[in-house]
Order: structure tokens, then sequence, then C-alpha cells
């Protein structure tokens, strides 16, 4: 006799269902936009973006980035507002930057929240641009924790319950987008139990289960002995369940779903380091040759220069996915721009590089003239009694400036796409 048919909840017209897939994880830093488009192209089946926290993205301005036809949530910082002295260009930090072509269905928003108003006011923003909203309920870090965010919440189920009431509410049926919640395992099984079966209850879509504890931490291996029992509690609810934890590659994200159950998983730092581990391994997943590298490396680089990457952020994840041994490992560690990356990687020659990273540090004003001692010294002169203020008109004027000046486009759009052909995005 057939075994019976699992319930499913039913999946919001502009949402995605997580069964089947296998996804990067939420990482900070890790998670930003050239990484989720390395990953998508690679064969990642969803993408969750960087927690961020709710007071972080309210008081954001969405606007489209002429320049890579992206999506940005930007603000300025409050000492600029305070100085605006310290930049006469009044650049904007953006806060958090989406690509609605490439990642259109395929972008999970994870959202750093204590507090359900504060949670559905930052949701809203952002929920008709993606494909969910993720509660991080999981990290263990103290920049979450500290806040009541993250792990802390798995110790607030009540809290944690409200907030994803209200989300579901107020912005997954609204929106009709599906409304997810990432936890870790509590210290003994039957609490986890107790916890999933709330949250289930309270209208999510999915639940990710990362496979440690939260004083945990990732070089200490995944515990996998509760896993089992929560796939079934989502399962009774009809909930979809994605595993984390020590997943390496897409053959062995297939085989623990296949062993526990689960209908989904989530690559976290494997995937950071090689964003490859997203194809199987006969269609070459994976490094494979001592100079492979060189091949996702090249590819990164000039998705971080069509979307105009943060170079800090461009730089850290360079120092993941090139091999320490390498010697331009050294040299890339060095480097204070993106043409300076270019020649330290010998990609010279590669075809129109070096002149979109001319352009991209142009527009993004880098190398910096100023190191810290010079704006520190800079920011206590501005905030000197004598010092001038701008007048009514210099004001009126800053308040029109751009993040960015006024150039022609970095590169020709079409190049994105075959960077990302929309083959290797389909589900």
């Amino acid at each position: 006799m057939a075994s019976p048919a699992l319930a499913h909840v039913p999946i919001p017209k502009n949402g995605v269902d997580y069964r089947g897939k296998v996804v990067l994880a939420p990482m900070v830093r890790s998670g930003e936009l050239p990484s989720r488009l390395l990953a998508l192209k690679y064969g990642a089946d969803l993408v969750w973006g960087p927690e961020t926290i709710d007071r972080a993205l309210i008081g954001t301005t969405r606007r489209l980035n002429p320049n890579t036809s992206t999506l940005e949530f930007s603000r300025l910082p409050s000492s600029k507002i305070q100085n605006p002295a310290l930049d006469p260009f009044n650049r904007e930090s953006v806060i958090y930057r989406i690509h609605p072509e490439l990642e259109h269905k395929r972008l999970i928003y994870q959202i750093g929240t204590s507090d359900p108003t504060l949670a559905v006011i930052a949701a809203k923003m952002v929920a008709a641009d993606v494909a969910g909203i993720d509660v991080n309920a999981g990290c263990p870090k103290p920049f979450s924790t500290a806040g009541g965010m993250g792990a802390a919440l798995l110790k607030t189920p009540d809290l944690l319950c409200n907030i994803l009431t209200a989300l579901v509410e107020e912005v997954g049926k609204p929106f009709e987008i599906g409304i997810s919640v990432k936890i870790r395992i509590l210290e003994e099984p039957e609490d986890t139990a107790v916890l999933v079966r709330r949250l289930v209850k309270t209208g999510i879509t999915g639940l990710t289960v990362h496979c440690r504890t939260t004083p945990m931490r990732p070089r200490e291996r995944a515990i996998r002995g509760q896993l089992k029992m929560v796939v079934d509690i989502c399962h009774e609810a009809g909930v979809a369940c994605v595993m984390n934890g020590d997943v390496y590659s897409r053959g062995e994200a297939l085989q623990l779903v296949q062993e526990y159950g689960a209908d989904g998983a989530m690559i976290a730092t494997a995937a950071e380091k090689n964003p490859s581990v997203f194809r199987p391994e006969a269609e070459g997943g994976t490094f494979v040759g001592k100079q492979a590298w060189r091949t996702v490396v090249e590819e990164y680089l000039r998705i971080c220069l069509q979307v105009e990457n943060r170079w800090g952020n461009t730089k850290y994840l360079l120092g993941q996915m090139i091999p320490g041994k390498e010697k331009c490992y050294t040299a890339m560690n060095q480097c204070k721009c993106y043409r300076e990356v270019v020649r330290a990687l010998s990609m010279e020659d590669t075809e129109g590089l070096m002149q979109l990273a001319t352009e991209v540090d142009e527009r993004l004003c880098i190398p910096h003239s100023e190191f810290k001692p010079s704006k520190r010294a800079k920011f206590k002169e501005a905030a000197k009694p004598e010092a001038t203020v701008n007048n009514a008109a210099d004001e009126a004027e800053q308040s029109k400036a751009k993040r960015i000046r006024v150039a022609q486009p970095v590169a020709d759009l079409a190049h994105i796409p075959e960077l990302v052909p929309s083959a290797a995005l389909s589900v």
C-alpha cells in the first residue's frame, strides 16, 4: 500500500517552494550580490542574502542604479549627516543591493529582528523585490544576539512566534510571498521539538535547521541526531524543512536530503571559498586542477565590477577564493583598488577587465585619497564650534547628489546575462 502523500502548505503566487532545492546560505559579507549571482550561475537553486537588521533598512531610499540595473537601498551614514564636510560628494552607503532580473524569484531576504513592528516595516520595503522573507533565529554572533536577535530568539519563543505571525499576516499575505525561519537545534531534543511545533503553526512555508547548538562553532562537527525529528514535525504541518551544517557539495547535499528526508539543503562556507560546489561533479563542480580557481575568480571579479560591488567586500571574498599558497594571494592583499587587483592577478589582458576596473574605480572614488588618521582629523575639525556650515543653497545642491557620479554605463548590460545565462537560472 502506497504511503500517503505529505501535506503541503500553499506556496504563495510570488513565493517559492523550498522543496528539492540546494541553496546558498545567508552569510555576512559572503552573501552580497556578486556572490549570489555567481552561486546562481553554478547551479544554486535559491540564494539567501546576508542578515540585514530591520533598523538598518528602515529609512533607506530605494532607487535603480542606471549603471548596473540593480536596485539599491541606500542612506547617508549619520556621521556624514552631522558633518557633510567629511564627504563633499555626499555618497550614500548601500545597505542592500538586488539584481531584479537575475535574482527574480530566487532571492530570500533574511532579516535580523527582535521586534514584530520593526520587522514588518522593514520587510515591506523589500517584499515586492524578493521571493521570501526569512527570520534569522540562529546566528550566534554577539552583534546579533546582543540585540535579542539571531539565536537569542530561541530563548524567547513567544517573541519569535509573534514576529513570524506578524510577518505572515502583514507581509506574506498582502505581497503573496512566503515567510520562513532559520533556527539552531537546542541542547535537549525535547526542547527542539516543542519549539519547532510552535513555529510551524505560525503560517510559515519553510524552516531551516542548522544542526549545531548556539555555543557550537563552524569547526565543530554538525549534530544530525535531531534532524529527522525536525523534518517529521515540519512534514506533519506541511512545512518544507531545509538542512544546514557541514554540507560541502551538491552531491553530498542530495545524499543527505535522501538520508534524513529533508526537503533541501544549504551550503555555506564551502560555497564561500568555491561557488562551483553547486554544480554536479560530473559537470565540473568543485575545483579540478591547480589553476582551476582562476576561472571562478575571474568570473567573480567581473561580476563585482559590473554591479559596482564595494571594494572592501570584493577584497575579502577574493581572500577566501584564492588559495593562500599562491603568490598572487599576498599581492592581492596589498591592493587598494580594482585596477591593482587586476594587475596582481595577471589579468590585464583579459578582455575588457582593466578598462572596466578603471571606470569603476573612478566611479567609486577608490583608492581613497585619505587614510583613517586624516579622516579623524577632518572629523574633529568639522566638529569645532567655529567650523563653517554649508549655506541653504549648498545644502539644496547636495540633497540632489547621488551616491555615484553620473557617467557612462560601466559595461554593456548584456555581459551580465552572459555570466548568468537564463538556462542556468531556471528551476
